[in-house]
């Protein structure tokens, strides 16, 4: 199975309007809510797919239940409530959406330790593991990295996909896949990479440092994959519309998929399901849902291309 770890879990509530006009009054059109988090939008996608996984983290016992109800999970009971992640999305031209993201509430003294020994006992039975998402209140940044480097040392390919320090923590772990976006890609390595080229060369250090791979999500400018091996960027051949909320969840979903079927996959074919996920999920209109069809429809069109790596001076 794959094991997802989520640390600060949500209630994902989308709410639907015409449009957005700040300083004003909204009749909202709809709401759905559901439980959510990264981690958990990485599992519902993977479960979607019928692929083998199972969603942990933190979370209240309310949150707990309501989640078991609709995947496979397994909470560690440690937060005293959940936050809400809101997203509006507009309806009439243009779909755009905006986010309001609560800061999540402080667990209790034990829960990061019974965490830790429940994703320790549970790596046996575990072929990838994703750790992702924010931290709540007065969490130590190192966690993800901690939880990472006992995955990554007993064999388990894993991807961490966290932002700010935790990020920088996470980039220590040698072998570990990093799933940063441009702004995180940015502050990681204090560049401001724009086409891939730049974006390989930025994520070369890392590599040399000993990450097993640097796959960065550029939005409507696809991915770049940058391994020891090579590198590749993508990036779909139709313009997607919808709510981009999650699209880096399910492309993580597509490279643990791939990672965990073959140690040593063909990075190309990897990248390729990764934008057409990543696509899929923008067309459905909740985070952690793709829409199949047109996953099915994009993967065999997604145009991938090497990217050169930067020159190196040769040593005497």
């Amino acid at each position: 199975m794959i094991l997802t770890v989520t640390l600060n879990p949500a209630y994902d509530i989308t709410y639907g309007i015409d449009r957005l006009k700040p300083g004003t009054v909204h009749r909202v059109a709809s709401v759905r809510q559901r439980v959510g988090g990264k981690g958990v939008n990485v599992a519902r996608v993977l479960h979607s797919l019928g692929v083998s996984v199972l969603a942990t983290g933190l979370a209240s016992t309310e949150f707990a239940v309501e989640a078991e109800h609709e995947l496979p999970a397994d909470f560690v009971l440690g937060l005293p409530w959940v936050r809400r992640t809101i997203v509006i999305q507009e309806t009439g031209d243009g779909h755009a959406t905006t986010g309001l993201w609560e800061p999540g509430a402080t667990p209790d003294a034990s829960a990061v330790d019974r965490l830790s020994t429940r994703v320790r006992g549970l790596l046996g039975r575990t072929r990838g593991l994703v750790i992702s998402g924010s931290l709540p209140p007065h969490v130590d940044s190192e966690l993800p990295a901690l939880l990472a480097r006992m995955a990554v040392g007993a064999g388990i390919p894993t991807i961490c996909d966290v932002s700010g320090a935790a990020l920088r923590h996470a980039a220590r772990v040698p072998g570990v896949v990093l799933m940063p976006n441009a702004d995180e890609l940015s502050e990681l390595t204090g560049t401001a990479p724009h086409s891939p080229a730049e974006v390989v060369a930025a994520a070369q250090p890392l590599l040399d440092a000993g990450v097993g791979a640097v796959i960065a999500t550029r939005g409507a400018d696809g991915m770049v994959a940058a391994t020891g091996t090579g590198s590749w960027s993508a990036v779909v051949s139709q313009p997607i519309t919808g709510n981009t909320t999650g699209a880096g969840d399910a492309a993580a979903a597509a490279v643990i998929t791939g990672l965990a079927a073959d140690r040593m996959p063909e990075v190309p074919a990897l990248l390729a399901a990764a934008v057409a996920t990543s696509a899929a999920s923008v067309a459905a209109p909740l985070a952690g849902e793709i829409d199949h069809r047109l996953r099915e429809r994009l993967l065999p069109t997604v145009p991938v291309r090497r990217v050169p790596g930067p020159e190196r001076e040769e040593k005497p």
